[in-house]
């Protein structure tokens, strides 16, 4: 096996220098009754940061906009409470050695799949569709949609007043982002819509040009992306590296320092009919088309994706070789680990000790508490 060695290597990007590679993917927990996140949050991601995580993504949080969630549990950033308790998070995560960005979120028209739990302003969205032919709530105006650019600035300025070392924006999924960007749920005639993607991307633009101006020219943004949607995990977006492009270099031209790649399984190529079986993964394909740093992440060191972790399914640690080969030829810049660190907060210790036997897998049972 490689030697885990390029896993350490120290990051820099702006004003946030990370001691190694290896990210802790935002995820989804549901446990902010009211939205507002307490001490048993604090503890939570302290620990993942004194077992070594470098970098610590929180869970999706929302913003201050009717509708902007669909889980009663998942925590606010926004209001005097919330960001008091998020003020806790990031002290003791820096305590802990670690750096942290919140998630910023909205999902827009997309039903939660663990709740039947309904927002009681509209959910809103681009063309009022939850999925392809599925109407849910409402077509935003011009007015919402400046209003919810400015809610994910103010969120963000909050984020760097607060200490955060980052933020994320959740463009990924089938969430808000992603429905402007999706052709089959954007079916907007104005400005917001068009027949290509890159004509699609322009909310997101706008939005990451919003928080470039609330945080400033050093403070790194993060846009969390995907080609697969909770609707539909065979979508794509970009069938060529020309759409990729046209996709992408919008929003890094608007502002984003890190584009944060997400698959079921990082090691599928992109473009397997370009460069092979073998060839470049999302991350990689984004990091040579746009120049900017890539997070990979899907399924690290586990043997099946997050679907069936939901479902249930406990799941074996697996071996780095794959990953590690990649990351050594620098196809992508950093490294999410999910699942694995909810079940093992030492994981990127153990990892760095050689102790790849003392891994553990995933364990279902562990999605019911917060430790």
């Amino acid at each position: 096996m490689p030697s885990t060695d390029v896993l350490f290597r120290p990051f820099r990007i702006g004003s946030m220098e990370l001691s190694n590679r290896i990210v802790m993917a935002p995820m989804t927990r549901s446990f902010a009754p009211a939205g507002i996140p307490g001490p048993s949050h604090a503890a939570y991601y302290q620990l993942r940061a004194e077992g070594g995580v470098g970098l610590i993504l929180s869970e999706g949080t929302v913003i201050d906009r009717p509708a902007s969630r669909n889980d009663p549990n998942v925590p606010f950033f926004h209001g005097e409470l919330a960001l008091a308790g998020w003020k806790g998070v990031i002290d003791a995560v820096h305590a802990g050695g670690g750096s942290m960005g919140p998630q910023l979120w909205h999902t827009g028209a997309l039903r939660s799949f663990l709740t039947e739990w309904v927002p009681a302003s509209p959910v809103e969205s681009p063309s009022g569709l939850e999925a392809p032919g599925v109407k849910r709530g409402v077509t935003m105006s011009d007015g919402d949609i400046a209003d919810t650019i400015s809610a994910v600035a103010r969120a963000a300025s909050d984020a760097k007043r607060l200490g955060f070392d980052t933020i994320e924006l959740h463009g990924a999924h089938g969430y808000l982002f992603d429905q402007f960007f999706w052709a089959a749920t954007n079916r907007r005639t104005d400005r917001y819509g068009g027949a290509t993607v890159g004509e699609r991307s322009r909310f997101a633009a706008e939005v990451v040009a919003a928080v470039r101006t609330s945080v400033g020219p050093d403070f790194p943004i993060i846009l969390r992306l995907s080609q697969w949607k909770v609707q539909d995990f065979t979508a794509r977006l970009a069938e060529t590296p020309k759409q990729m492009s046209d996709w992408l270099l919008p929003l890094v031209e608007a502002g984003v320092d890190v584009l944060h790649c997400s698959q079921r399984r990082f090691w599928e190529p992109e473009f397997p009919d370009i460069d092979g079986e073998r060839g470049l993964n999302f991350a990689g394909w984004a990091k040579k088309l746009t120049g900017a740093a890539t997070i990979s992440v899907g399924s690290v060191g586990l043997t099946g994706d997050f679907m069936g972790a939901f479902g249930g399914e406990s799941l074996t640690a697996e071996g780095l070789d794959g990953l590690l080969e990649r990351m050594e030829r620098d196809e992508f810049d950093l490294i999410a680990v999910g699942r694995a660190l909810i079940s093992d907060p030492d994981w990127a210790q153990k990892v760095r000790m050689g102790d790849l036997a003392g891994l553990k897998g995933f364990d279902a049972a562990v999605l019911a508490e917060q430790v």
